[in-house]
C-alpha cells in the first residue's frame, strides 16, 4: 500500500476534493496518529464535508496538547465563530492574544469578537491595542473607530480623520467606512462611499436601504422615498431576513412621520418591535410617534424603557459615574472663585471682532436654531458642534499636568496662545474656514466650560439660549443623545431636573465672577418677533443686516446634514409648537417642580409652573 503524503492530502483539497482527502488524512493517522500537520489538514477536510463538530474537536485537541501555540487557538476560534459559537470563540481567542499580544491582526480579530458579543467596552480597548501596534492599517482604525463610537468615546473622531488617504479598498471595509463616518456625523463622507458602492452594485437592496436612511437624515425625502419603495418592491425584498424587515420598517415609520402619517409609523414601529435587547432607539422613536398621537401614557412608558436600556450600557461603560457622590452632571468642572480668579496674570488676547461668537444653553433650549440663524447671515460662519475645550483640557493635563480650571492661574502667554493655535486647528477640521467671516461655536454645554473659555478668548461674545424649563426638560428626555454625559443625565426627569438647575447655576456663578459679554436669548421671545430678536443680536454682534438671519431655513436645506436631534425641524419656518408642551405632561412634572424652582423664579417662569397645591 503506497504511503500518503502531506503534498497528496493538499492537492485533493486544492482539487475540491474533500472526501478524497478526509480518507487520504486516515490513512496517514493510522500510522501517525500526532502527526500535527495532517491532523490539521483532517480537520479542514472534515470542516469542508460539513462535519464541523468532528473538525472543532481536532482544533480543539490539538490547542489543549500544544497550549503555547497561538495558531492552534486561532484555529479553534475561526471554527467555533463560523459555526456560531462566538462566546467560546472568545475564550480561543483571548488564549491566541495572550500567547501573541502584539499581533495587531490577532488583537483586530479578537476585538471583532467582543463587538458581537455586545461587549463595546472591551472590544474598544482590544482594538485600541491594535491601532497601537498597526497605526496605519486602515482596518484596524476603522474597527476601532466604531467600537469608539459604540462607547461614544470622542477618540473615534481622530481615528477616521485620514480616511480618504484609504480609499481605494475593499468593497466590505468601504461598506464599514461608510457606517464609522455616519456614526461620527460626516453624513456627506458616508452618503459619498455608498452612493459610490450603490453604483458599482446596482442590485444591492442593503445598500439602497441604508442610502434610504441617510438621504432620510439630510432632509432628501423624496430621494429616500423612493429608494425605500424600489427596495421593497424588489423580488429581493421576498430575501429579506426578519432582522432587515424590521430594518426595513423602521425606515418606513420614519418617512411615514416625516410626512405626518403618525398612525401608520406608530403601526409599524410597534409591528417590527427593536433590532435587539439593546436597540433603545426604536423605543425613543415609538415615544415620539405616540406624541404625536398625543398617547401620554405610551409615550412616557416608551420613554422609560428607552433610558433603562440607554442608561445600563452606560453603567457598563462608565461605572465611575454611578459611583456613591459622583457629580450629576459628569462634565461638571470644580469652581473658579474670585479670589482665585484675581490671581490670573494679565495676558494679551483677542478682540471681540476676531474671537469666536459662542452660543451656549443647556440642551433643547433653541441653541440650534440661533446656530442656523447666525449661520445664515454673510459674516458669520457655524459648525457642527464638537466638545473642543474638553479635548484641549486633556491635553493639558497629558502634556503638562494642568488641570483645568483648578490650574488656570498657571497658563503664560505662550500656553494661551498655543491653547487658541489648537483651537483654531480643532475648528479647520471641522469646516472649511471662511476667513472672511467670524466663527460661530454652538456647543450647549460649553457653559460649563466658561472659565477656560474666558481665559482663552476674554472678550469673545456670548449668546445664551434660555427656554422654559419644563420645556428643555420634556425635550431632552424624548432625545436619544449620542453624547454618553447627556444620555445618563436623562434616566428620569428628577435627575434630569437637577442637572439643568446645577448646570444654570454652574454658568450664573461665573457670569458672576468673570462679568463676560453676554446676550440672553428667550426661545419665546425668539417665536414670538423674529425680526425684532434678530435686531437685538445683530445689534450686540455689532453686525447689522439683521434680515438676512431670516432666512435659515433655505440655509439649512442647502446645508443638507444637521447634526442635531433638531435637524428635521429647523428647515421649517418658525413656529410656536415647542411653547408650553410640557402641559400636557404635567402630571409627570409636578413632582420636580420644586427642584427646579429656583430657575424658574430667575428666568421669569414661576408663574405658570405654579405646582396645584400653589394654585
Amino acid at each position: 500500500m503506497p504511503v500518503t503524503t502531506t503534498a497528496a492530502i493538499v492537492a485533493a483539497l486544492e482539487r475540491n476534493d474533500a472526501a478524497l482527502a478526509e480518507r487520504l488524512c486516515r490513512e496517514q493517522l493510522a500510522g501517525s496518529p500526532d502527526a500535527v500537520e495532517v491532523l490539521i489538514l483532517h480537520a479542514l477536510s472534515l470542516w469542508r464535508l460539513g462535519n464541523r463538530p468532528g473538525a472543532i474537536a481536532i482544533y480543539r485537541s490539538l490547542a489543549e496538547r500544544y497550549p503555547d501555540e497561538p495558531a492552534h487557538w486561532r484555529n479553534l476560534t475561526n471554527a467555533l465563530r463560523e459555526s456560531g459559537d462566538p462566546e467560546a470563540a472568545e475564550t480561543a481567542s483571548a488564549a491566541a492574544v495572550r500567547l501573541a499580544p502584539d499581533d495587531a491582526e490577532w488583537l483586530e480579530q479578537h476585538g471583532l469578537l467582543q463587538m458581537e458579543l455586545g461587549k463595546p467596552d472591551a472590544a474598544r480597548d482590544t482594538l485600541l491595542r491594535a491601532f497601537g501596534k498597526a497605526p496605519d492599517s486602515p482596518s484596524v482604525r476603522i474597527h476601532a473607530a466604531r467600537a469608539c463610537s459604540a462607547c461614544r468615546d470622542a477618540r473615534a473622531e481622530n481615528l477616521l480623520r485620514p480616511w480618504r488617504t484609504w480609499i481605494p479598498m475593499s468593497d466590505a471595509l468601504q461598506s464599514e467606512l461608510a457606517e464609522a463616518l455616519k456614526d461620527q456625523g460626516d453624513i456627506d463622507g458616508a452618503l459619498e462611499l455608498l452612493e459610490d458602492l450603490a453604483q458599482r452594485h446596482p442590485v444591492d437592496w442593503r445598500l439602497r436601504l441604508r442610502l434610504s436612511a441617510l438621504y432620510e437624515r439630510v432632509n432628501r425625502l423624496s430621494d429616500a422615498e423612493a429608494l425605500l419603495v424600489g427596495v421593497m418592491a424588489s423580488a429581493a425584498a421576498a430575501q429579506m431576513t426578519p432582522r432587515d424587515v424590521r430594518e426595513a420598517d423602521h425606515q418606513r415609520a420614519h418617512l411615514a412621520a416625516r410626512r405626518g402619517d403618525y398612525q401608520a409609523a406608530r403601526q409599524l414601529l410597534e409591528h417590527s418591535g427593536p433590532q435587539d435587547a439593546h436597540h433603545c432607539g426604536h423605543w425613543f422613536d415609538l415615544a415620539k410617534i405616540c406624541d404625536k398621537l398625543d398617547d401620554r401614557v405610551a409615550t412616557m412608558a416608551a420613554l422609560e424603557r428607552a433610558h433603562a436600556i440607554q442608561v445600563a450600557d452606560i453603567r457598563a461603560t462608565h461605572p465611575q459615574w454611578f459611583a456613591p457622590g459622583a457629580r450629576t452632571l459628569p462634565n461638571q468642572n470644580p469652581r473658579v472663585t474670585a479670589p482665585q480668579y484675581g490671581k490670573w496674570p494679565a495676558l494679551r488676547a483677542p478682540a471681540a471682532a476676531q474671537s469666536p461668537v459662542f452660543v451656549v444653553g443647556f440642551p433643547r433650549s433653541g441653541t440650534t436654531l440661533l446656530e442656523q440663524m447666525l449661520d445664515a447671515h454673510p459674516r458669520l460662519q457655524s459648525m457642527d458642534e464638537r466638545p473642543f475645550f474638553n479635548m484641549l483640557a486633556t491635553q493639558l493635563d497629558h502634556s503638562l499636568g494642568v488641570e483645568i480650571p483648578r490650574d488656570l492661574e498657571k497658563l503664560d502667554q505662550r500656553d494661551c496662545d498655543e491653547l487658541r493655535k489648537g483651537y483654531l486647528i480643532l475648528a479647520c477640521g471641522k469646516v472649511q474656514r471662511d476667513w472672511g467671516t467670524r466663527l460661530v461655536d454652538k456647543n450647549p454645554m460649553n457653559m460649563l466650560w466658561l472659565p477656560m473659555m474666558y481665559r482663552m478668548f476674554p472678550a469673545a461674545k456670548y449668546i445664551l439660549a434660555v427656554r422654559h424649563p419644563c420645556d428643555v426638560l420634556l425635550s431632552c428626555y424624548m432625545q436619544n443623545f449620542m453624547s454618553s454625559s447627556l444620555a445618563v443625565i436623562c434616566e428620569n426627569l428628577k435627575v434630569l431636573a437637577t442637572a439643568y438647575v446645577d448646570a444654570m447655576q454652574h454658568w450664573l456663578y461665573h457670569v458672576d465672577v468673570f462679568k463676560p459679554d453676554v446676550f440672553i436669548s428667550k426661545y419665546e421671545d425668539l417665536v414670538a418677533d423674529p425680526l425684532d430678536q434678530s435686531r437685538r443680536i445683530t445689534d450686540f454682534l455689532e453686525l447689522g443686516d439683521a434680515e438676512a438671519m431670516l432666512g435659515f431655513a433655505r440655509r439649512a436645506r442647502e446645508k443638507g446634514y444637521i447634526a442635531t436631534p433638531s435637524y428635521s425641524q429647523v428647515i421649517e419656518p418658525i413656529n410656536r409648537k415647542g411653547i408650553g408642551r410640557w402641559q400636557r405632561y404635567r402630571e409627570y412634572f409636578e413632582p420636580v417642580l420644586p427642584i427646579l424652582r429656583p430657575m424658574l423664579e430667575h428666568w421669569g417662569y414661576a408663574a405658570d409652573a405654579m405646582t396645584a397645591t400653589e394654585c
